[in-house]
């Protein structure tokens, strides 16, 4: 196997595109260092991404009628790490020894290896094709939102 390292600038990518792309490269063997975890945009509204991860609608009831709520990490860096690995077979040793080649930073990172980008997964048009604006919200205001800072 020919183990090589990826460095991904997550500046303006999508969340769940990005996290597809760099679980591939996680599986096919290959070390990935992501930094600007910070600047990755999920998109839809702001209400409904805080809905999501504040796990509002998640609830389940057991017979006990206690309520459980899923658990997410609140730091930038954790949740695109988090959603990575969601993406991987994570009981599996394949999937568990592809969650250890990853590496995932906060700002500007000197970090060496070849710097990979993927076009398809970038947010580069505003507009969809209703003609709307798209809404998003960067991973780093989704962070603060969940620590529960101010707008």
């Amino acid at each position: 196997m020919d183990e090589k390292t990826y460095v991904i600038n997550a500046e303006g990518y999508r969340l769940g595109r990005l996290a597809s792309k760099i679980a591939k490269l996680l599986l096919e063997g290959h070390r990935v260092k992501v930094f600007n975890a910070e600047k990755a945009l999920i998109t839809g509204t702001k209400s409904s991404i805080l809905e999501h991860y504040l796990m509002l609608r998640r609830r389940r009831q057991f017979t006990s009628h206690k309520k459980i709520t899923v658990w997410y990490p609140t730091g930038s860096e954790a949740i695109l790490r988090y959603t990575v690995l969601r993406m991987l077979p994570r009981k599996k040793p394949r999937g568990i020894e592809a969650g250890r080649r990853l590496e995932v930073f906060r700002g500007p990172a000197n970090v060496s290896g070849e710097l990979i980008e993927f076009p398809d997964a970038k947010h580069s048009k505003p507009i969809s094709r209703s003609g709307k604006y798209i809404r998003a919200m960067t991973v780093g205001e989704l962070s603060k939102q969940l620590k529960g800072g101010a707008e």
